[in-house]
């Protein structure tokens, strides 16, 4: 069955737009709903069997669980019903205080849920670490397997998982007989029918494996007689329907059943109604509205006798791919389980156990996700996981999940405060010429990576002992916290270092370290020093020259002075930029390089200034292959009588060859190229003669141009004026150039001024006729961009 168009329909609203909209959907939604109720029953008798609950039980929560949960619940996909990681839960509880007290834990567990939506806490049970929720999941899954195989091969489960794993080899060599077969045949059909070649045909493919694997076997045990024991259901679902047990004894054990299947249904459901929601983009659950139902469906189960029911992942997939756009589908599906219920519920009696044990067998196994392993490996949470599976399995459940999420958070606690430390000896020609002022024994380097606090400081002082006194050493501090203990026990250190000879030398990578912290305790009440900065974002001065200014000598030796500037032959701030781009960025650029190695497909020609202080990298928060960068005094586009072929020959290659979009002009504050402009700089120079192509913007200027009358009311100066004014002249020289102006009238290119205020490091766009902020909100709102602090308002007398 083919599945309609991802997006999911528009809401209407009032009645006449829900009978509009049931008309557009009901074909998509009733076949759905009939093939996720051909899922549901065989599933609901098979938990019902694993929770050691009556049979009518599990029909019971199905049809509660698609009706009152899929007509209340948030999610207008999720379909609700009994669930295999209750099965554990419902089983011990069943085991202590009998059914009818099971219920009323029910009932008790789905008024709580209600409290838990309208308090509005849904989201705060997505706060539970995925590990132990997985755990916890994969845990009951390995619990069904052991206990459910000993069904499969002819037997009966143990009391216990542990009882279960030593009676399994003693069954497996007794395994025989025809229930054997049968479990071991449900087994094998259930996994290769998802695996069918695509010459089956589709109707064939679409048919749901465990309603075939169900009704295949059945079929081949009555129709050959087989003496195997089958489904006892001891009366019909009306006469199942009693009110539940309230307890008399052992009401702290209640009260801890009650919690422990109010959170764990809770949390289930809201995690398949998240994974709902990413398999149908445009749905949004609501998550608190999703708690009501699920407790509404849990009070109404527990008082028909049901089992607890949860948002089931398997039954809400499969109404997603069979095409179910409403509730109307997760409605519907209840509904047929209760006309089946009621008109065949003697088939059921016909399906053997051991079809029962091996379809629950698969779902077991289907709980333990070797995805979900790899994925939490990679996080380094595997740990958690194994930890909350061996607590479930060979304690309880909820022993398991505790410890699970303790130790989840003693992981994190040890994140927060360890650093790693590691300390490495000097490689063989760790000499050259970009790194003079070693010694000829080479450099030790250190690298401190994460918390550096008071807990860290014996293993740093291990880890620096090992260092011979005399020694070069590069320290690099990749810390994001330096706590007061473990920034006076590496002052000190480096203090004693030195004074024995040796050089140390601190690269500060992370957002706190050594110089980051005598910064910040440098200054008076007035200082102005700004926090740490990514050192992709700040200047070579920040995080090169202040190393120079605090160590002196650790810097590097060969210091000298040329024209008023200091240098160090070693430590040239390019070649020391390119060695940091080597060591810290190459690595993590180079996979977006390598896709861009065959060509380039940048998404604007950018034309700004030379101007130094101007990165459009950094404004646009672009990448490699995002802009088609042009740079030149003033951000001239000269492309009339005075063109020049570096900006034409750019722009033509951006539209014919690179096909971009967007051309953007973008000037800034304070800009000396308007400066000069301002004063008539002499035509008999370079300069001179390249800004003749601003004589445009400054004429313009003069006679009140709308975007400079906007920024003087705005409080901008005459340099910035005129420096917005000449954005809007160069996009309008762009506009009337052949080529653009085509692009612009089929639609295929847009043109976007922008001024960059560099003292305040804001962004502005031309809207209209004024400059607006870039933040996004206020776009096409008609305010104009204001300057609180003018940094420049006339023209300068010199430059």
């Amino acid at each position: 069955m083919s599945a309609p168009p991802s997006s999911p329909p528009t809401p209407a609203s009032g009645l006449a737009g829900a009978l509009t909209s049931l008309r557009e959907n009901i074909r998509y939604d009733l076949p759905a709903s009939l093939v996720v109720f051909l899922v549901a029953v065989p599933l609901s008798l098979g938990i019902a069997v694993a929770s050691d609950a009556p049979l009518t039980a599990g029909l019971i929560a199905a049809a509660v669980g698609g009706i009152v949960a899929g007509a209340l619940g948030g999610s207008a996909l999720q379909v609700s019903g009994p669930a295999a990681g209750l099965t554990v839960i419902v089983a011990d509880l069943v085991n202590r205080f009998g059914w009818g007290v099971t219920c009323a834990i029910t009932v008790a567990a789905g008024l709580l849920q209600i409290v838990f939506g309208l308090t509005r806490v849904g989201r705060a049970a997505l706060a539970i670490s995925p590990a132990v929720v997985h755990g916890m999941l994969a845990g009951i899954g390995v619990t069904i397997v052991l206990g459910q195989l000993h069904v499969v091969l002819g037997g009966e489960q143990q009391g216990d998982a542990f009882a279960n794993v030593i009676a399994l080899p003693g069954q497996l060599l007794s395994a025989s007989g025809p229930a054997t077969l049968l479990g071991l045949a449900v087994i094998a059909v259930l996994l290769a029918w998802p695996k069918l070649p695509k010459a089956v045909p589709s109707w064939l493919r679409g048919i749901p494996a465990p309603l075939l694997a169900v009704v295949a076997l059945t079929v081949v045990a009555s129709v050959f007689a087989l003496p195997v024991v089958r489904v006892e259901i001891g009366g019909d679902v009306l006469d199942a329907i009693a009110l539940p047990i309230l307890p008399t004894s052992d009401l702290g054990g209640v009260l801890v059943g009650v919690l422990t299947v109010a959170i764990i249904a809770s949390i289930e459901s809201l995690l398949s109604a998240v994974a709902v929601d990413r398999m149908r983009p445009g749905s949004q659950t609501n998550l608190d509205r999703e708690l009501v139902g699920q407790g509404a469906g849990n009070t109404l189960s527990g008082l028909l006798g049901g089992l607890p029911i949860t948002g089931v992942i398997v039954r809400s997939s499969t109404n997603v791919a069979a095409g179910g756009r409403t509730r109307v589908s997760a409605i519907l599906h209840g509904v047929w389980v209760v006309v089946f219920s009621v008109a065949l519920l003697g088939l059921v009696q016909q399906i053997p156990m051991a079809v029962l044990a091996g379809l629950l067998v698969h779902i077991g196994t289907k709980l333990v996700n070797v995805g979900h392993m790899r994925e939490l490996h990679r996080h380094g949470e595997l740990p958690v996981y194994v930890v909350t599976i061996l607590g479930v399995v060979f304690i309880d459940l909820l022993t398991g999940v505790l410890v699970g999420l303790g130790l989840a958070l003693l992981m994190v606690l040890r994140r927060v405060v360890w650093a790693s430390i590691e300390v490495q000896e000097p490689r063989p020609g760790d000499t050259g010429p970009s790194s003079s002022w070693r010694k000829e024994g080479g450099t030790w380097h250190v690298v401190v990576e994460g918390a550096l606090c008071f807990l860290s400081v014996p293993r740093l002082s291990r880890r620096l002992a090992q260092i011979p006194e005399g020694a070069d050493v590069v320290v690099d501090l990749v810390t994001d916290y330096l706590d007061h203990a473990a920034y006076d026990h590496l002052s000190e250190w480096e203090d004693r270092h030195r004074l024995a000879g040796g050089t140390v030398r601190i690269d500060e990578v992370g957002t706190m370290g050594l110089v980051a912290r005598r910064e910040s305790t440098a200054g008076g009440p007035g200082d102005r020093r700004p926090g740490p900065v990514p050192r992709f974002l700040s200047p070579w001065s920040v995080w090169q020259a202040r190393h120079d200014a605090t160590y002196g000598e650790g810097w590097g030796h060969g210091h000298h002075e040329h024209d008023g500037h200091a240098h160090s032959d070693d430590a040239d701030p390019i070649l020391t930029g390119l060695r940091e781009y080597h060591r810290r960025a190459a690595g993590l650029v180079a996979p977006y390089l390598s896709d861009l190695a065959d060509g380039q497909a940048p998404h604007a020609w950018f034309l700004t200034c030379s101007d130094s202080r101007v990165v459009p990298n950094v404004l646009t928060s672009s990448g490699p292959g995002d802009l088609f960068t042009v740079r030149n005094v003033g951000n001239l586009a000269p492309l009339g009588t005075e063109a020049d072929d570096s900006v034409g020959a750019t722009l033509e290659y951006a539209l014919d060859a690179l096909h971009v979009p967007t051309l953007v002009v973008c000037g800034h504050s304070g800009c000396g190229a308007m400066q000069a402009v301002g004063r008539d700089v002499p035509g008999d120079t370079a300069l001179g003669r390249w800004l003749t192509g601003a004589k445009e913007s400054k004429a313009r200027w003069a006679a009140k141009h709308p975007v400079g009358e906007h920024a003087r009311s705005g409080g901008w100066g005459d340099v910035d004026q005129l420096a917005m004014v000449n954005v809007a002249v160069q996009l309008d020289r762009l506009a009337r150039h052949p080529g653009v102006a085509t692009a612009v009238a089929e639609g295929r290119v847009r043109l976007v001024g922008l001024f960059f205020d560099i003292p305040t490091a804001r962004m502005h766009v031309l809207d209209g006729d004024r400059f607006v902020p870039a933040s996004g909100d206020r776009l096409g709102a008609g305010a104009t961009a204001t300057r609180p602090e003018p940094a420049t308002t006339a023209f300068p007398a010199s430059g």
